[in-house]
Order: structure tokens, then C-alpha cells, then sequence
């Protein structure tokens, strides 16, 4: 396991600089920087914006500027955001935390409930409780996350009894400890019912689809034969057969939650990646637009290991080599 691990981390070091190399290209390609904002501003001489622009290498060619980043990534620096004017690295610290958080609870979310469901679905094929389940799957598939955020956020402006966006009240610093989880819990649930809603509709689709087709496999079929209860046919030969594709999944779906957070982020005023990455973006931050990609790159290289190696866990027919 030591030496597979070492080996991916070792075939994941191209692939993220061929990914940055790409990512600085394009944002090379669109037309202005964010210093076009200060060329606006009469107060400021066109001097002074050339000796910034010589300072971070902007007045060489693409190729050359990205080597310097390149350099000062190697170095363990990410470069200046100009937009925060401050260290990209710090600018990530303070956001990165916030985006974890709300993709490990949505993605336990999203697993909790669409596991034991598609499997619920699978045992009730074609009978009520079935058909209620591909129903909610459907619609959970269908909505966009916008649009059920912003169904969720009228809601609560209704009831009162969710706020309606950020992270924490305002009275949160002199809350109890109690009184501080409590809340977070409180801010924690429309952004993870958003995010969880349209992965557990495709989890659960999947975990039925594939408990059917194994229940049909030749070696449940002689487990029953053998007269094992159907609990036992389910538990230890159906069930870990079919979970394999969405460990699978898992990689993606971890990953995949940094920039689809980014418009719930936005609409929920939540501090994390996925806003800060769309504002450099739209602002032109050359170096902060960097740093994200380089985050968003070791998650979806973390994310597909931590699957590879759970994969071989769990099934033992699976080597890693």
C-alpha cells in the first residue's frame, strides 16, 4: 500500500503541473489584468503600476512569468493576492477550513441517507415504497442547486426558524459552548441540504441499480440456495459487491464539491473556496486564481486515492500495483 501511494503521488506531480501550466495560460489569454482597475484611477502614475507590474514579473512573457510562480510554488509561496492584498497562502487559510467543513458534513449527509435507501429501494423493487424513492431521486436530480437554495432561503425568511445566510449570528462570540455548536449546526443545514441534495439522488440511483444486478449474480442465487436469510444474502455477499462503483464516485464527488459550492456560496454568503475562487476569477487575481486551482487539483488527486485505496479495503479481488 506504502509503495502504490508513493507511486501515485509521484504520477500526480505532471499531471498538477500540466493542469497549472494550462489554468495560467487561459487566465494569460483573457483580455486586461487587474491592473486595469488602477489604470483607471487618474491618482495613481502609469510609473508606478510598471514597477508593480515588474515586481511580480507581469511585464515578461507568459511562459516566463509562469516559471516564476512556479519557482516561488516550489519554494512553499503561492504568491500575493492584489485584490486582498495579502499572501495568497493566508487568503486560502482563511476560507479553506470553512469549505471542508461544509463537504465532509454534506458529503456524510449525502452517503448516510443514500445508502441505506438504495439499498431500501433495491429489497422494494416495483412496490410503493420504491416508486416514492425514484420519485424523490428524480426531483432531487432535476432542480438545480440554485433554485432549490433560494426555495430553501424564502423558506426560512417564512418560518424564522433557519437563518438566512453566513456562517455564524452575530451574537456568536458570547454564546456558551453549547450555544456556539448549536448555531453553527444551525447555519450548517440549508448549505448542506443544497449540496447533498442532488449527490444523494445520483448515490441512490446508483446503489439500487447495482444491488439489483448483483442480487441476480450466480453467487447470491447459490447463498440463498444454501438457505441463508435474505438479511444475510444482503449483508455479506450483495451489498459489498455493489458499494464498489460508488467508492468509486467518492473521489470526484469530494473534489467535485469545491466548485459546485461556489454559486451556494455566493447566495449563502458562506466564506469559503468556491465564492473566493469565482471573485479572483471575475477580479483578474492572477495569483489567487493559481493558489485555488493548486487546491482544487491536491483535492481531486486526494479524493481519487483515498477511493483507490478504500476500493482495495474492501474488496480483496482488487491489487494495487
Amino acid at each position: 500500500m506504502a509503495a502504490y501511494v508513493f507511486r501515485r503521488v509521484l504520477i500526480a506531480v505532471p499531471l498538477l503541473l500540466a493542469m497549472t501550466l494550462v489554468a495560467f495560460i487561459f487566465i494569460q489569454m483573457a483580455p486586461g489584468d487587474w491592473f486595469d482597475t488602477l489604470r483607471l484611477n487618474p491618482q495613481i502614475s502609469q510609473d508606478t503600476i510598471a514597477r508593480y507590474e515588474a515586481l511580480y514579473h507581469l511585464d515578461q512573457p507568459v511562459l516566463v512569468q509562469y516559471f516564476y510562480w512556479l519557482g516561488n510554488l516550489a519554494r512553499g509561496d503561492l504568491g500575493f493576492s492584489f485584490e486582498h492584498k495579502s499572501p495568497v497562502a493566508s487568503v486560502i487559510r482563511s476560507r479553506v477550513g470553512n469549505t471542508l467543513i461544509l463537504a465532509v458534513v454534506s458529503i456524510v449527509v449525502a452517503w448516510g441517507f443514500s445508502i441505506p435507501l438504495g439499498i431500501l429501494s433495491a429489497v422494494r423493487k416495483n412496490k410503493l415504497t420504491d416508486r416514492v424513492l425514484q420519485v424523490i431521486a428524480f426531483i432531487g436530480m432535476s432542480i438545480p442547486n440554485f433554485f432549490f437554495c433560494l426555495l430553501l432561503l424564502y423558506a426560512a425568511s417564512v418560518t424564522g426558524v433557519l437563518p438566512l445566510g453566513g456562517i455564524r449570528s452575530v451574537a456568536f462570540d458570547s454564546l456558551s459552548l453549547g450555544g456556539k455548536v448549536g448555531d453553527a449546526a444551525r447555519h450548517l443545514v440549508i448549505p448542506t441540504l443544497v449540496l447533498s441534495t442532488a449527490s444523494f439522488a445520483g448515490l441512490m440511483r446508483v446503489m439500487r441499480g447495482t444491488l439489483l444486478d448483483v442480487l441476480k449474480a450466480p453467487y447470491a442465487l447459490a447463498a440463498r440456495a444454501k438457505g441463508l436469510p435474505e438479511w444475510k444474502v444482503l449483508g455479506r455477499h450483495a451489498v459489498p459487491n455493489a458499494i464498489n462503483p460508488l467508492i468509486t464516485i467518492f473521489g470526484f464527488e469530494f473534489s467535485g464539491l469545491l466548485s459546485g459550492a461556489a454559486i451556494t456560496e455566493i447566495i449563502l454568503n458562506w466564506p469559503g473556496l468556491g465564492s473566493l475562487m469565482l471573485s479572483a476569477v471575475r477580479s483578474q487575481d492572477l495569483y489567487l486564481v493559481m493558489g485555488s486551482m493548486v487546491m482544487g487539483g491536491l483535492l481531486l488527486v486526494l479524493g481519487n486515492l483515498i477511493a483507490d485505496c478504500l476500493l482495495a479495503w474492501i474488496d480483496p479481488r482488487i491489487q494495487l500495483r
